[in-house]
């Protein structure tokens, strides 16, 4: 992963945080993740941080001045270091797959919603995803297993997992194999997914079809 203006290249050897929002807002525990980030550039002084996510709202209120980025970047200014935190906006797919194949870690938090595609394409690309334990996270995630679960209110288990993982790259390699195996058999679209789709409309007996109903 290459950031021209910077003159920086990052690869797998790099300590690499990734976190992924399609837009930066609370709804998916920005506010933690950047409340977060002074303890976390602590505790690992050589890691660099990518987040991907546009500055728009696509859940929840949006503020009545500024974006969210704006204002958890203000809350902890003078306790970061800016050259270390890259925020890349939204990329095209392949781009942001070679950022999940840099990640060392890769964290994902949200509130008791709907569970983000991202998680799961991050599963699938054999990121080590540190999530938090709330559902449906805990429908697809477990402890230990196929990724490691937070407090999502615990910036310190955060870090505590964090570390973890970069400290312990070889021990974490059976979990990132699992994360990509939980994708590949229990949520791959053409083996998986479409004949589940299939076996559903075919159980129904009837499908509709431009406000009409046929037989199956």
């Amino acid at each position: 992963m290459q950031f021209p203006k910077k003159e920086l290249r990052l690869t797998r050897k790099d300590e690499v945080i990734t976190y992924v929002s399609r837009n930066l807002e609370p709804y998916r525990g920005f506010h933690i993740f950047m409340r977060a980030l002074p303890e976390l550039m602590k505790a690992r002084p050589k890691a660099h941080f990518i987040v991907v996510g546009g500055n728009d709202v696509s859940y929840g209120s949006r503020l009545p001045k500024g974006t969210y980025r704006e204002k958890y970047l203000a809350e902890i200014e003078g306790r970061y270091d800016p050259s270390r935190l890259h925020f890349v906006g939204k990329l095209p797919y392949s781009t942001f797959l070679r950022v999940l194949q840099v990640s060392t870690a890769h964290i994902y938090l949200t509130y008791p919603f709907v569970l983000s595609w991202s998680m799961m394409e991050a599963m699938a690309a054999g990121c080590l995803v540190i999530g938090s334990r709330t559902p449906p996270v805990e429908e697809v995630i477990e402890d230990g297993k196929n990724g490691l679960l937070v407090d999502f209110f615990s910036a310190d288990q955060l870090i505590n997992a964090i570390n973890r993982v970069c400290e312990e790259p070889d021990r974490m390699q059976a979990i990132r194999d699992q994360a990509r195996r939980t994708i590949t058999e229990r949520y791959d679209l053409r083996k998986v997914c479409l004949p589940r789709q299939k076996e559903i409309i075919g159980n129904s007996g009837l499908i509709s079809l431009a406000g009409e109903r046929l037989a199956v």
